[in-house]
């Protein structure tokens, strides 16, 4: 994964968890813009988040955040 998706990824975590609490879930789409402007990102995202790690649709921001923490 690139740097730049695992960036995001853990700024918007780190968001979800400020505003919501340790309970915040999210999906891969909490990572982009309501209109697909980059599709090959949005498909990285979607590899990991589906095809590699086979997590739901929806998952904690914690959970997230540790998982991509661990890559770097």
């Amino acid at each position: 994964m690139r740097a730049s998706l695992r960036r995001k990824i853990m700024e918007v975590c780190d968001r979800k968890i400020a505003e919501k609490g340790p309970g915040a879930g999210l999906s891969f789409y909490a990572f982009f813009a309501n209109r697909n402007d980059d599709p090959e990102l949005l498909m990285e995202a979607a590899e990991w988040w589906i095809r590699t790690h086979k997590l739901d649709h929806f998952e904690k921001a914690v959970k997230i955040r540790a998982m991509v923490e661990q890559m770097a």
